[in-house]
């Protein structure tokens, strides 16, 4: 299915009838069923909303979603989000994260480490259990993460998501969804959506990743999508070198433009754009090896210099996707800058002009200033590729 032809999400009144999943057609009707003062034609609607429900929700795990199609390409992906958010702007969809961090000393110690192996020197496990929930105008969901670095050695994923899709008036499940791989895809999806705010009219970009994991995957792939003739090459650091190589290996066939594997930081001067998308525990770069006009894309923990947040805030636009989540879940250098000090990034960013993708898409930036973005993953987003799924699932019969 092309990107033109996937299902919108631009959805019925609260009052107008569902159509029913059996016929498997979700498309939008005209008319809301409901004439003031006429409680017959009320409670019809009413029931007409909640009487279209599966009593079963479809298991889509990885296996079935490969097998029935419907994996959203990288286009849709970008589509559906575009949708997402004008909705998070206008009010039209909400959520909200929240996330249980333990103890990495309790690990090391009840998974039989007497000391924290090497391997793992200077990276967060990040050993969580995340709750991402959300609504628009007709589904609701919950996403649930559990994640830890550790899994490497076990050969498995870092992080796995599982996605519960549900009819939003009845709150009944829809579906239960294997979502790694759409979360992945929505968090690449910030890497185009911040070069249109920043590099909308540069051309030979150079990009510096620092990461190699799904999401720089994602990352790339996005990037190709909406901006691939205009980029000239993209430099990728890892925390081990064999896999950049890996990720330059694996997609450099499939890319228009070049991916360079480093070890070091010689290129980020040359960076047009930078990205992060590491379990770091400490910045991956120091103030000085950035060009001064370069734009930034965090993705990861702390991994940004406090110095160049500031500079950045002096001498260009310091944004986020969202004061509020970012704030709270106090896992970011842009947030951990201001908790450290005592206060919040939720209390001070509107005084000090920091941006928000939630709030406008016309940042009005300066051209040739600096620009960091910090981004930590809006619950929104998930629901909104995650319906989109969903409603190609049901095209497919």
């Amino acid at each position: 299915m092309s990107p033109k032809s996937l299902p919108r999400l631009r959805l019925q009144p609260p009052s107008a009838p569902l159509s029913s999943p059996s016929d498997r057609s979700w498309e939008r009707r005209g008319g809301s069923g409901h004439m003031p003062g006429n409680e017959t034609n009320s409670i019809l609607t009413s029931a007409s909303l909640f009487s279209h429900v599966p009593t079963t929700p479809v298991l889509l795990d990885e296996t079935r979603i490969v097998d029935c199609d419907c994996m959203l390409s990288v286009g849709e992906v970008h589509e559906v989000l575009d949708q997402a958010w004008a909705d998070i702007r206008t009010g039209r969809a909400s959520g909200a994260k929240s996330v249980m961090s333990l103890s990495e000393a309790t690990f090391w110690q009840e998974a039989g480490y007497e000391i924290r192996p090497s391997e793992f020197t200077g990276e967060r496990l990040g050993w969580k259990l995340s709750c991402l929930y959300g609504v628009n105008p007709r589904f609701a969901g919950v996403k649930v993460i559990g994640a830890n670095a550790f899994n490497r050695v076990l050969g498995l994923p870092r992080s796995r998501s599982t996605f519960i899709l549900m009819e939003k008036f009845s709150m009944q499940p829809l579906a239960i969804v294997d979502a790694t791989r759409l979360s992945a895809g929505r968090t690449g999806a910030y890497a185009s959506q911040v070069l249109r705010l920043c590099l909308a009219k540069a051309d030979r970009i150079n990009v510096f990743l620092f990461g190699a994991g799904p999401i720089a995957g994602a990352i790339l792939a996005s990037l190709a999508h909406s901006a691939g003739e205009r980029i000239a090459r993209v430099h990728v650091r890892a925390r081990r070198l064999e896999s950049a190589k890996a990720l330059q290996a694996s997609l450099s066939p499939k890319l228009p433009f070049e991916i360079v594997a480093v070890e070091d930081n010689r290129f980020l001067a040359d960076a047009d754009f930078v990205i992060t998308a590491t379990n770091s525990v400490s910045p991956v770069f120091a103030d000085g090896e950035l060009r001064r006009d370069a734009c930034l894309l965090h993705l990861g923990g702390d991994e940004v210099p406090v110095e160049t947040l500031r500079r950045i805030l002096r001498q260009g636009h310091l944004g986020c996707d969202d004061l509020e989540t970012v704030s709270r879940r106090n896992s970011q250098s842009l947030a951990l800058q201001y908790s450290k000090a005592g206060t919040t990034l939720e209390a001070l960013g509107p005084h000090l002009g920091i941006l928000e993708l939630s709030k406008t898409a016309d940042w009005g930036l300066d051209p040739g200033s600096p620009v960091s973005v910090t981004c930590v993953g809006l619950p929104m987003l998930d629901l909104y590729v995650v319906a989109a799924l969903y409603e190609k699932y049901l095209a497919a019969g």
